[in-house]
């Protein structure tokens, strides 16, 4: 048979970039960047999609709990079967304690469409996702400055000239695009300036390299502010025309000079007032990145601030080559997509974890997931007892997963919705197979941005096992609880019903795989903006979070340093895994099997370990695991770094079972140490002892 390529988007991490699949015999049998967005690129997970859909190791059929929680003991059903099982139990649970103690999560993205149509449908108002463990900071860190969300501005990296990565590691926690646009970037002579703990793949590209004292961020970027105002660096119009409370931050910074930073932060106190120099020559074409995955530090949330507060003083808010404001349809004169939302009242209860109401500052979207388990325990401000959890594997994410299971023990229904076994799959009452993203369609999304676009994911083959796609699930389980607006034949449907007056139809996504709703990029100066703060303007006291109860300009305390002997334990990502997801993957784990601990070499020869050796990490609860040390200069002496998502322990997954170490597990208490500016868990404020075997 001949072979054909089709388009469709990858869902081997939440990036979802655009891809084309060679299909041959109605199978996939390669994958690469979709050639209109990406030239062909495409990282090593997303190349690696074939080996997620073929894989015999991953949940083939529904299954029921028939043993404990976690004991693994399962009984294979049938569609049907599990359908009317949880539809069942959700509405004996609904019935008793109402549709309010439902509970969503899932690992957001650009279709949340759907589930919040189902928990809509069903009268609850607690859908959540991930964001809790990633980027909650930096989303509350713009909305408490430009009143936007973070995605509310985009990063202008082709025509940037100057390029500052903190938290955010862009070679290596990869998004395609913006590595491409980055490279493109330097390659038309933008400088990068990365800041971190560690020598990461990113900063080895980088023209100024800081290595920082783990939590000392906002130190730094205080530094930075001050020497900006105080040398007359800012853009002055700027700042008059578009900024709210200039006067306080000018005041508040002037202890914070470049000296003190050198002493606090590590960093010479003349490379300080360089960069800050070199940033007022590129400017307005800066983009201080305000970070990714930010649920680090107890003040990571005003690392996140002040990035943007360094953006606002050089005037690369709403600028070309900075962070431009990104348009909606309506913006271009077209019309958005009709909402699957909209077919069901917004229930009128507050939410379980107290956001938009305990704590009205916070955006409601994906809430806190963290607060909304407090809630299966407490009943406060009433129980949830029935948790859907969507592509989303809290018990590996979140630290103390053994405090997280407790937390669980009162839920009535615990169901995971996945593509692959995980730690919260495996602990759970049901597993439903979702079809990967080479064999399941999902609902048209929306990207905003300079060029708006509407993109679709289209099945490139049938499933290897008995799965089903994400629409089909939500199908099945409305079918049965009453739910007839969310009761679909076919995708078509769907997307018929999305496209309705938007003067596009789904065959126009068959040249591309995407629309695009402008012919070109679309500049809006902030002169011309509406910013949603309370002032309209950008705000570097927080009009919002100060009617709230907090200060968005905290005195800056010192992180603590590691008890001697002891190192703060961090991690990061690569290209080469997503998370724990990947790691049981046949081609990722050839790759790369296990994670490793880097020390620094000081630090190692005190402990008389050498490079490759196994040593023994030890929690402050006594909990241990066993890795292999990775002696470098590359990394600040308090730190101890190691790559997110191993230490599996599911005999379901052969490869992966037993390899390196699972940092969350080494965090004990984690779950109730989360910063109150910015809603994230802190994750990186944990201390461990190292000792050789």
């Amino acid at each position: 048979m001949a072979m054909k390529t089709k388009f469709s988007v990858c869902g081997m991490c939440s990036v979802r970039c655009p891809i084309q699949v060679d299909v041959q015999d109605s199978k996939a049998i390669r994958i690469e960047g979709n050639q209109f967005a990406l030239k062909g690129g495409l990282c090593p997970r997303g190349a690696a999609g074939i080996a997620l859909e073929q894989d015999p190791e991953k949940p083939q059929t529904p299954l029921i709990r028939v043993g404990a929680r976690g004991e693994g003991k399962w009984k294979a059903v049938s569609w049907d079967e599990a359908f009317d099982y949880v539809a069942d139990k959700l509405k004996t649970i609904m019935a008793e304690h109402g549709p309010r103690s439902v509970l969503w999560s899932d690992r957001g993205g650009p279709f949340p469409d759907l589930p919040k149509a189902f928990m809509r449908g069903l009268g609850s108002p607690n859908y959540c996702n991930h964001d809790v463990a990633c980027a909650r900071n930096v989303q509350h860190g713009a909305m408490s400055t430009i009143g936007l969300g973070r995605k509310g501005v985009a990063y202008d990296l082709r025509n940037a000239k100057h390029i500052i990565l903190q938290t955010r590691n862009i070679m290596e926690a990869v998004n395609v695009a913006e590595v491409n646009a980055t490279l493109d970037g330097m390659a038309g002579g933008a400088k990068l300036t990365v800041i971190d703990i560690r020598a990461s793949v990113s900063a080895s590209k980088a023209d100024n390299f800081f290595m920082i004292r783990p939590g000392t961020d906002y130190g730094f970027n205080l530094a930075v502010i001050h020497t900006l105002i105080n040398e007359n660096l800012y853009n002055k119009e700027y700042v008059d025309q578009f900024v709210e409370g200039f006067e306080e931050l000018q005041s508040f910074v002037q202890p914070y000079t470049a000296e003190w930073a050198a002493e606090e932060c590590g960093v010479p106190a003349e490379s300080i007032r360089d960069l800050a120099r070199q940033l007022a020559a590129a400017a307005p074409s800066v983009i201080w990145h305000p970070g990714w995955m930010v649920a680090r530090y107890s003040n990571s949330f005003q690392v996140c601030r002040t990035a943007y507060i360094i953006n606002a003083l050089l005037g690369s808010i709403g600028a070309k080559g900075g962070l431009p404001f990104v348009n909606s349809p309506k913006d271009v004169g077209r019309k958005g997509l009709k909402k699957l939302v909209d077919l069901f009242p917004k229930p009128e209860e507050k939410r379980a974890d107290g956001v938009g109401w305990k704590h009205p500052q916070f955006d409601a979207g994906p809430g806190l997931v963290n607060q909304a388990y407090d809630a299966i325990v407490t009943g406060d401000p009433y129980p949830i007892r029935a948790y859907l959890c969507w592509r989303h594997d809290p018990i590996m994410s979140m630290p103390d997963p053994a405090a997280l299971k407790k937390k669980w023990e009162g839920l009535d229904l615990l169901v995971s919705i996945t593509f692959s076994w995980s730690d919260t799959a495996w602990h759970s009452d049901v597993v439903l197979p979702l079809s990967t993203y080479l064999a399941r369609e999902s609902i048209i999304a929306g990207k905003s941005g300079l060029k708006p676009q509407f993109f679709v994911r289209k099945r490139v083959q049938e499933p290897t096992f008995d799965s089903k796609a994400d629409w089909e699930i939500i199908s099945g389980l409305s079918k049965r609880l009453g739910l007839d607006a969310l009761v679909f034949d076919r995708i078509e449907d769907i997307w018929n019903y999305q496209l309705e007056g938007t003067g596009v139809t789904i065959d126009d996504f068959d040249a591309k795989g995407f629309v695009e709703l402008a012919d070109k990029p679309l500049y809006r100066p902030i002169s011309e903006a509406k910013l949603p703060t309370l002032s309209g303007k950008i705000e570097m006291v927080s009009g919002k979070w100060t009617q709230a109860g907090h200060n968005t300009l905290p005195e800056y305390k010192s992180p603590q340093s590691p008890p001697a002997g002891l190192f703060r334990i961090t991690f990061g990502r690569v290209a080469i895994h997503t998370q724990g997801h990947t790691v049981n993957n046949p081609l990722l784990f050839e790759l790369m099997p296990e994670n490793i601990a880097w020390m620094h070499t000081s630090r190692a020869e005190e402990l008389g370990i050498v490079n490759d050796e196994l040593i023994e990490i030890v929690a402050a609860d006594g909990s241990t695991g066993r890795i292999k040390a990775f002696v470098t200069d590359c990394i600040h002496p308090e730190a101890l770094f190691m790559v997110h998502g191993f230490g599996h322990r599911l005999p379901v997954e052969s490869r992966a079972f037993g390899k390196g170490v699972a940092d969350n597990e080494l965090m004990p208490g984690g779950l109730e140490n989360w910063d109150k500016g910015g809603g994230c868990i802190s994750m990186q404020e944990h201390f461990v002892s190292v000792r050789k075997i």
